[in-house]
């Protein structure tokens, strides 16, 4: 396939130029692909690439795989992702899940999901799938980018070249390569854990909770060992307005919304709240950098209460991996995945923005209420 590329793709249909696919047996360390992050994007891109033989360098900051914020929900175009990569959520200890429940104040709403999803942590499916990337090829280096330019990623190790980067950090940015950033009030996502007991499952269930509130909105879903996650997406100043207290802003949030109050109870008020600050929600790459293939929220950050941020991971870098081997240009991939990804991250951005009104979610839980199916085609149009 890599022979045929070279021999036939050297330039797209429209007269893109087309990157030149390096051997792949034996390939030298300047020409071997790199792929920066080995969170889901990062670690399909490398698997793919890997079992087509481009020997794919794979550097991620941490030796351990941690528990990333956001993701802990897996939709059922995730989960159908997974197992054609080969992964069954099932045999990862994912928890089904099979309705939507949403909450306004005291108003209740509730719908069937289209199909089974799944609730399961960032930290076992990271793990799984670097596993799977290494287990197929690619090598595993332990750096910390600093900066990216086309060409190089210069790490506190050393210096890394390549022609081609697949730069895959997730809502982290890397100097020479950051999103940009046109509001002035972003996005601050927050998420605190909640043990296993017997009145979390009563309360939740094998749904997945989304809590609608004056200025965001939180989701909830039970992981692995009946550990229920807890998101919460809102405005960066509604953090300033509480005094910089996590548990303070989460407390506040549980004066007005007594549903929400009742999963906060069962939270260690000692445990610490992981926060990650200035979510650029709705933000899609159009272009890049010649050489650099953006995947995941490095390609477009959709609305977490859509659910359908760790199938643009997935999809992401899996046409990323095909491009390159097709000998596709990163800016003509770019280009084609944004068009992909703009329907579900417009839809999911309008809602976003109707959700954190009080006025817009009280009209969205009753219409949802009233109408059960317009909830599921909510979910269908924000699904990539």
């Amino acid at each position: 396939m890599a022979t045929a590329s070279r021999r036939s793709r050297d330039r797209g249909s429209r007269g893109e130029a087309r990157l030149p696919l390096p051997s792949v047996r034996g390939a030298d360390q300047m020409t071997r692909p790199i792929v920066l992050g080995a969170g889901p994007a990062g670690s399909v891109a490398a698997m793919l690439l890997a079992r087509a033989g481009a020997e794919p360098i794979l550097i991620d900051r941490q030796v351990e795989v941690g528990d990333a914020i956001c993701g802990g929900f897996m939709s059922w175009r995730t989960a159908a992702s997974l197992r054609a990569l080969g992964s069954d959520p099932l045999t990862l200890g994912a928890r089904p899940v099979t309705r939507l429940r949403q909450y306004s104040g005291e108003r209740v709403a509730e719908a069937d999901l289209p199909e089974p999803a799944y609730g399961l942590s960032r930290k076992a499916l990271d793990t799984a799938l670097r596993a799977s990337a290494v287990q197929c090829g690619a090598r595993l280096e332990i750096d910390r980018a600093r900066s990216v330019k086309e060409g190089e990623i210069e790490g506190e190790r050393r210096s890394w070249h390549s022609p081609a980067i697949f730069l895959a950090t997730g809502k982290h940015d890397v100097r020479g390569e950051a999103r940009a950033r046109n509001s002035g009030n972003l996005a601050l996502g927050l998420r605190v854990r909640l043990p296993p007991s017997s009145e979390l499952e009563r309360l939740v269930g094998d749904a997945i909770e989304l809590h609608l509130f004056e200025g965001g909105y939180a989701g909830i879903v039970l992981q692995e060992g009946g550990n229920g996650n807890v998101c919460l997406a809102l405005r960066k100043s509604a953090l300033a307005e509480a005094g910089g207290d996590p548990w303070d802003l989460l407390r506040k949030v549980a004066t007005d919304n007594p549903h929400f109050a009742s999963r906060l109870a069962l939270a260690d008020a000692e445990e610490p709240v992981d926060t990650i600050g200035a979510v650029p929600y709705g933000w899609t790459a159009r272009k890049t950098s010649h050489g650099i293939y953006r995947l995941g929220d490095q390609a477009a950050v959709i609305p977490s209460l859509a659910g359908e941020g760790m199938a643009i991971a997935l999809a992401s870098g899996q046409a990323a991996a095909r491009a390159y081997l097709a000998g596709e240009s990163a800016e003509l991939f770019q280009r084609r995945f944004a068009q992909r990804a703009a329907r579900p991250v417009r839809v999911a951005e309008k809602l976003w923005h109707l959700a954190e009104t009080s006025r817009g979610a009280a009209g969205l839980t009753l219409a949802a209420s009233a109408f059960p199916e317009l909830a599921r085609l909510a979910m269908k149009m924000s699904r990539i």
